[in-house]
């Protein structure tokens, strides 16, 4: 072996919520040589970044060392990823280290596209511009929330795939929800952009969320979206149905357009034909159809479900499991069932908890409480207290 190259059985790129978690799944189903390719040094609990930007958490506890979260016994491979060979079964880092190996998971999420809006990057380094989207740029903007009294705010969502699209509203009525209680509401113009012909798509949760909306006098502008930041002079375009719209802004909350990251678009993992650049998997079993030693979850797979990290506690399970049956010869017989989860932070003390599949179709975790999304203080205590405990100790272990 060629003295840049390794070889692991299980190989996963991605040291996120979906591969730190299949890897300890694994880990527990008995495979001991496993490795994953990681670059980041910190690891990001990304589901609480819009309580940060609404005041209600503070972004030091979405933050731990990655070395931390890495299962007992998975080796880290400090790198980031140039090129996958599935021909070949290898995975070469930008630092020209070559990994071989049996099996692939291919999960390194989603990636921020800011330079596809004119403007918008630039924009970033204003004072009055910010996007929770990022961990650093929701502290900014739970201040610019915060501290604002009077003028007019815009909150974008992007059209396309998105990591949890629906996100994009939570600050806001957060914030709504502040500045009410606060007595400055009325001063405050609010403007959420959304691509879609409704809030969110799915009735059940269109009823509560249009409710919230009409409560705190937002102006939703469906089938919209961010075309253009102009910083210097506080404006953005946005173009509708009815055409563009300048709006001049005191404070913006953007979130960027995303994609399968360039350097796995540029792979033979991608379906023929897809402009998506998301890797092909059959969305069942999470294998990919062509390459049957190549596996794939979370943002960058191309399933049907709303990418979402809710999802992940699925997936993972049910590739660990078929990826240990054909480990033994065996045919994959679990099945991820496009489960989706939405928790929208419709005030500072309650969510309206949105599950669902790939078809639109209510899929509550708990069947007794079937109205678990209509607004209640409930769901606010489990998004923001009980998960990220469920995520640090139990998800991110292979335990649930």
């Amino acid at each position: 072996m060629p003295e840049n190259t390794t070889h692991h059985e299980i190989l996963v790129i991605g040291g996120g919520n979906g591969g730190i978690s299949v890897a300890a799944r694994l880990r527990r189903l008995g495979i001991d040589d496993i490795a994953i390719v990681e670059p980041r040094e910190q690891h990001l609990y990304q589901p609480l970044f819009s309580h940060v930007a609404g005041g209600t958490a503070r972004a030091a506890i979405t933050v731990r060392p990655q070395r931390d979260v890495m299962p007992k016994g998975v080796e880290w491979i400090r790198g980031r990823v140039s090129s996958i060979d599935p021909d070949a079964s290898s995975v070469t880092l930008e630092d020209d280290r070559r990994v071989t190996y049996e099996h692939l998971i291919v999960c390194p999420g989603i990636q921020h596209d800011w330079d596809s809006v004119p403007g918008l990057q630039q924009a970033l380094a204003a004072p009055n511009v910010a996007s929770h989207y990022e961990h650093d740029l929701a502290a900014k903007a739970s201040l610019l929330l915060r501290d604002l009294r009077s003028g007019t705010v815009v909150f974008t969502q992007p059209p396309g795939p998105a990591s949890c699209a629906g996100a994009s509203q939570k600050p806001m009525y957060q914030a709504c929800d502040y500045w009410r209680a606060t007595g400055v509401r009325d001063g405050i113009r609010v403007i959420m952009v959304v691509p879609t012909h409704t809030v969110f798509g799915i009735p059940a949760f269109d009823r509560e969320l249009e409710r919230k909306i009409s409560e705190y006098g937002i102006e939703l502008r469906t089938d919209s979206e961010l075309l253009e930041v102009d910083a210097e002079s506080s404006e953005v375009v946005i173009g509708g149905p009815e055409g563009t719209e300048r709006i001049r802004y005191d404070v913006l909350n953007a979130v960027p357009p995303q994609s399968a990251p360039d350097w796995l678009a540029a792979t033979p993992l991608v379906a023929p034909g897809d402009e998506g650049g998301f890797v092909e998997v059959d969305t069942r079993t999470l294998r990919h159809p062509r390459y049957g030693n190549v596996w794939a979850l979370g943002d960058a797979a191309a399933t049907t479900n709303s990418k979402c990290g809710g999802a992940l506690r699925k997936q993972t399970y049910v590739l660990a499991k078929n990826l240990a049956a054909v480990r033994k010869g065996q045919q994959p017989r679990w099945e991820y069932d496009t489960y989706s989860v939405c928790p929208f932070t419709v005030s500072r003390s309650t969510v309206v908890w949105a599950e669902f599949d790939a078809q639109g179709q209510l899929k509550p975790t708990i069947p007794f409480l079937k109205t678990m999304y209509r607004e209640n203080r409930l769901a606010w205590i489990a998004d923001r207290h009980v998960l990220p405990w469920v995520y640090w100790n139990l998800i991110l272990k292979g335990l649930v």
